[in-house]
């Protein structure tokens, strides 16, 4: 609908893909409000006419949802890689209206009747499971909403689902904030000695772009100078963005200006008009009350209603299982990074800034090798070949550059088209790959651009946003990758491959949609395993130079590396998932703990080197207070554990063996990839694996057992 003066807002478009080049933050109120008033009238008429029956109303409720995927699904998708203050101040002018109205439709006691009716009635015997889950979810997802919750009750959880979505931009706000208002700008030679050559052209770079900002857009305004910053002379200008931040914890020779660098990073948004930890008191409070209203005991509950580990007694059996094969790896592996320091005549004790530096330096002592030195063979370029070659090979499908094809929303972003075993087109993808402080939030994701559906008779395609913060191209070279880059593209292409691979024409279950949120990971962790496979890794590199495929000795100390500090990371990462789920069952927002009370409690069993009493990290934890894993960030770790499971399955075939490793792809790609949300993934991974999935697979992987 075009009404009202809105025919040339972009935001009002309903078919093809939506015009990021033509989105400004000014189009946002406008277009949205039409679309709300369009769907409240529609709303209305459904409640006047629906009928029990599938296409009497699912099929309209979906004829529903379809405006707000052109009108705002791309102002989600801007606010996470365009960020702005007009574009943050019309996000949130909406915000609200949006969230109220998708609430109204969950907790519809008339829609809800009607489903209710739908599945007593006699149409039910004769739909197919998809649809059947497809309406259990639905109702699940009513009571889950507050459908269930009347007068006072219903009043109040409305609120709280207002006050917790505008506590959860405010959060994400104040930690892209903080990240960007801290720099380490360095002008002596000698304080950048050892570092990379490609960290100090990132830092010369970042310097120069600092200096050309628009001071007014700047949160951290400066004078132009004349100073042209180069990677020999400087000056250099790091930052808490995971590309300059990472690469300077492992090489930076001095350790003040480590700890200056580990001391902001940790206590990001916890200071000043910028602090988050009022604001996790509040979403913790409004959640634990938010699970009392719909009478479950606490948010976790809530949580793992709607995810395949079902209670926290198995989350927590998960948990204890990793940790302790994993427990005495970590003690190992800090005093193996102790005694190199030690040797190097290191008498203090090793503080939490020092374990990165000595940790890359026994890493190459051991392995004889640097990131610095694999990045080189790894352009993105060729990075992008090695995986479409792979896709091809083990699912049967062809990625063409599209480049032109499509609107895009920055310069560096390129589009691609998927196609079949028979060349029949069946899906697309934007890539976004470099990393942009100033306005994309930090990390990597994928989301849907548009899901695929039956539209008008014919199946709209599916078409994926596959975003990283890789390390951007300096001067005339392209990017050149960490290998930690490539696992990450491969991990998010996994997740692309679920939501393009999918044969569901149902909105509800295609993709990831409707896939329990736990084994979401599946497919993008499975992916990160073909990054230590000969053949998959060897067709991905070519030295920018000289065209050079990765040496075979440097392949075998990647794999030999892989299992390094095993551990450690294994236990870095229960540490958040327990601490998360902790602030979710038992933990008394206001009591005499606080939430930093409860994650050093939880590093005495998961951290061999102690949580600082300083250390704020949570008040930068976007997964959990501004993402979608609040008591789900155990998942990374319960989905690693059917990954590991799946993978083993291509090993027990043979990986050099191609016919089989076809055959079995195939196999991942007709059960798990394209059934995405229409069946239970429990039951899709017995389908491709012929068992439940079992722990040992991971723990050999890691070395752990």
């Amino acid at each position: 609908m075009t009404t009202n003066g809105l025919a040339d807002n972009p935001l009002m478009v309903r078919s093809g893909l939506p015009p990021f080049d033509k989105i400004k933050p000014e189009h946002v109120v406008p277009a949205v409000t039409q679309v709300l008033a369009d769907a409240e009238k529609q709303l209305a008429e459904i409640e006047q006419t629906a009928e029990p029956t599938w296409a009497g109303l699912i099929d309209r409720l979906e004829a529903l949802e379809l405006p707000f995927e052109y009108a705002w699904g791309p102002v989600g998708h801007l606010f996470g890689v365009k960020n702005s203050n007009e574009l943050r101040e019309a996000y949130e002018t909406v915000l609200s209206d949006v969230v109220s109205f998708w609430l109204k439709v969950k907790q519809n006691e008339k829609l809800y009747h009607c489903l209710k009716e739908l599945r007593a009635s006699k149409e039910w015997d004769t739909l197919n499971p998809t649809r059947k889950r497809i309406i259990e979810k639905r109702l699940l997802n009513a009571k889950l909403a507050g459908i269930g919750l009347t007068g006072d009750k219903r009043e109040r959880f409305n609120a709280i689902a207002q006050e917790l979505s505008k506590l959860s931009t405010s959060f994400s706000n104040h930690v892209l904030d903080a990240t960007k208002s801290f720099e380490l700008i360095l002008n002596d030679v000698n304080d950048v000695e050892g570092m990379p050559e490609s960290l100090r052209q990132l830092a010369a770079q970042s310097y120069n772009e600092a200096q050309s900002e628009d001071t007014d857009a700047s949160p951290t305004p400066r004078q132009k100078k004349k100073t042209e910053a180069t990677a020999e002379k400087g000056p250099w200008r790091f930052t808490l963005d995971n590309p300059s931040f990472g690469p300077f914890m492992q090489h930076c020779r001095r350790s003040e200006l480590r700890e200056k660098m580990y001391r902001a990073f940790i206590t990001r948004a916890s200071t000043g008009e910028l602090d988050n930890s009022p604001l996790i008191t509040k979403i913790l409070t409004l959640r634990q009350e938010e699970a009392e209203l719909l009478g479950y005991q606490n948010y976790a509950e809530v949580s793992l209603a709607t995810k395949m580990a079902g209670t926290v007694d198995k989350v927590q059996e998960m948990f204890e299982t990793l940790r302790k094969a994993s427990w005495t790896s970590g003690q190992k592996d800090l005093e193996e990074v102790t005694a190199l320091a030690r040797e190097n005549g290191v008498t203090e004790k090793l503080m939490h800034w020092d374990v990165p530096f000595w940790a890359e330096r026994l890493r190459e002592s051991r392995y004889a090798y640097t990131d610095e030195q694999l990045r080189p063979y790894f352009p993105l370029p060729r990075v992008l070949e090695g995986l479409f070659g792979l896709v091809h090979k083990i699912f049967g499908i062809t990625v063409t550059a599209a480049d032109g094809e499509a609107p895009i929303w920055q310069k560096d972003v390129r589009y691609f088209r998927i196609a079949d075993e028979s060349g029949k087109p069946i899906a697309a993808f934007y890539l976004d790959p470099y990393s942009r402080p100033a306005d994309k939030r930090g990390g990597a994701w994928m989301d849907d651009c548009l899901g695929r559906r039956r539209n008008e008779g014919d199946v709209r395609l599916p078409v994926a946003h596959l975003v990283c913060n890789s390390t951007p191209p300096v001067g005339k070279k392209p990017s050149l990758m960490t290998f930690r880059e490539v696992e990450t593209l491969f991990h998010e292409f996994g997740h692309g491959l679920q939501h393009m691979l999918t044969t569901v024409d149902e909105p509800d279950a295609a993709g990831i949609n409707g896939v329990e949120w736990d084994a979401v990971e599946l497919p993008s962790q499975f992916m990160e395993n073909w990054c230590y496979h000969r053949p998959t890794l060897m067709g991905m590199t070519a030295h920018v130079d000289t065209g050079e495929p990765l040496p075979d000795e440097l392949f075998e100390k990647i794999v030999a590396s892989r299992t390094y500090r095993a551990g450690t990371m294994m236990l870095r990462q229960l540490l958040f998932g327990m601490t998360d789920i902790e602030l979710h069952t038992t933990y008394q927002p206001g009591g005499k703990e606080s939430v930093f009370d409860v994650e050093r409690r939880i590093a005495e069993k998961t951290s061999v080197l102690p949580v600082l009493e300083e250390d704020r990290f949570l008040c930068s934890f976007q997964h959990i207070f501004s993402g979608g894993y609040s008591a789900g960030y155990y998942s990374y770790k319960w989905a690693e554990v059917l990954s590991a499971d799946a993978f083993e399955a291509f090993e027990e075939a043979g990986l050099d063996n191609e016919e089989a490793v076809k055959a079995m792809g195939r196999k991942f790609r007709d059960s798990i990839l394209a059934s995405g949300g229409s069946r239970h993934p429990l039951e899709l991974f017995r389908e491709f694996r012929g068992r439940e999935p079992q722990p040992q697979a991971l723990l050999r992987q890691y070395n752990l057992l």
